[in-house]
């Protein structure tokens, strides 16, 4: 199929972005399209028109501190992979995007457009929630931050206004002693997953964040389980569902599975990087 008729813009700034949205509510922003463009040709989404960022400067941009990573909007999946001040900072995100689909995706690919399309079975929401991350958006107002925890509000839908563009993503730093783990599992290398998990494990705190398995990208707290308790814990915090690739039992198990190794594995990497910094 072919895409709905559509009107096309490129502004060459965020105050003329801005502008063009909010004269049309019915606007979408297109980065790197990964997303966007198979919806538009299948004609599941049908906007009357795309404002292309890509021409605005200075949103690829990879920022890396002491206190976290700040990844801008036109910033590729595959740039932030690749980028070794990412892997010392915040050694998860590079590994939820080592999942992202193929390489030729991650080519193209946003890891802020990923966010701002809020799909549940996606790798980087769930990753952005679980380290209390946030995303700046600039709109008619200005610019404001939106914390994690208040992004993502249904199935495929974001608190973003209409007229607001994400400008970039923070993900904080990992804490000195801390571990983190991700793992998921797919029917093929590529595929979105049937469950996904990441683990945070900082002393006696453990945090485990699910995709695929609720509406919204969903962090449990399991601090103070035992490890023989952990997937039956998370369950009890989690409603799996059915759908047309696994039933809800099928995920269910899968959660009982993935947390154990996830927080084990968390545990691993905290102490291996101790002794490394010892």
């Amino acid at each position: 199929m072919k895409p709905a008729p559509f009107d096309y813009r490129r502004p060459g700034s965020i105050a003329e972005a801005v502008q063009i949205l909010a004269g049309e509510p019915n606007a979408k922003v297109l980065a790197g399209g990964q997303s966007l463009v198979p919806l538009l040709s299948m004609r599941l989404a049908a906007p009357a028109m795309l404002v292309d960022i890509n021409a605005i400067p200075g949103l690829d941009a990879i920022e890396v501190e002491d206190g976290g990573v700040r990844i801008g909007a036109l910033a590729r999946h595959a740039a932030v992979l690749a980028s070794p001040d990412v892997r010392r900072v915040q050694p998860l995100v590079p590994m939820a995007l080592a999942h992202v689909a193929h390489a030729t995706i991650r080519n193209r690919g946003t890891t802020v457009g990923s966010l701002i399309h809020a799909d549940a079975a996606a790798e980087m929401p769930v990753v952005l929630s679980l380290l209390g991350g946030s995303v700046d958006v600039d709109g008619p107002s200005g610019r404001r931050t939106i914390p994690a925890s208040e992004l993502y509000v249904g199935p495929l839908e974001s608190s973003l206004h209409h007229d607001e563009i994400a400008v970039s993503a923070f993900f904080p730093a990992l804490a000195p002693g801390a571990g983190v783990a991700f793992q998921e599992l797919a029917r093929r290398h590529g595929d979105y997953a049937l469950v996904g998990a990441a683990a945070l494990v900082e002393g006696e705190s453990v945090e485990v964040g699910y995709l695929s398995v609720s509406d919204v990208p969903t962090v449990v707290d399991l601090s103070g389980v035992d490890d023989a308790d952990l997937g039956e814990a998370a369950l009890a915090q989690l409603e799996p569902a059915d759908d047309i690739h696994a039933t809800a039992a099928y995920r269910a198990q899968l959660v009982r599975v993935l947390t154990g190794k996830v927080v084990r594995s968390a545990r691993e990497w905290a102490d291996q990087h101790a002794e490394g910094a010892r």
